[in-house]
């Protein structure tokens, strides 16, 4: 993978605890903007073409490589604050990381 080759993150959750989940949404931005990270989109209610989705938000966030988006994930201050998600929504969180192959 080239070393500046874009990596996706997507998050779907439901949000359990809406008190907890604020605090979590509060101190979000500034941390991935501190990281490089560049929210990309997000949907409460995108249109399913097929297959099922459980209710909640399905967010996508853009870094510029793994290394920064391991390097947000793993920060000890989104590390703090990923106690309040943890706590308050059910979470499914992947990345991607590899390219198309040319063809």
């Amino acid at each position: 993978m080239p070393e500046h080759q874009p990596v996706h993150f997507v998050a779907h959750f439901r949000v359990d605890d809406p008190d907890r989940y604020r605090v979590y949404e509060k101190g979000f931005f500034p941390i991935l903007k501190a990281h490089g990270g560049r929210f990309v989109t997000y949907d409460d209610n995108p249109v399913i073409l097929e297959g099922a989705r459980d209710d909640g938000r399905t967010v996508i966030i853009e870094f510029g490589s793994e290394e920064a988006l391991l390097g947000w994930w793993n920060s000890p201050e989104y590390r703090e604050l990923a106690e309040h998600r943890i706590a308050g929504t059910t979470t499914y969180a992947i990345y991607f990381v590899r390219a198309p192959t040319p063809r």
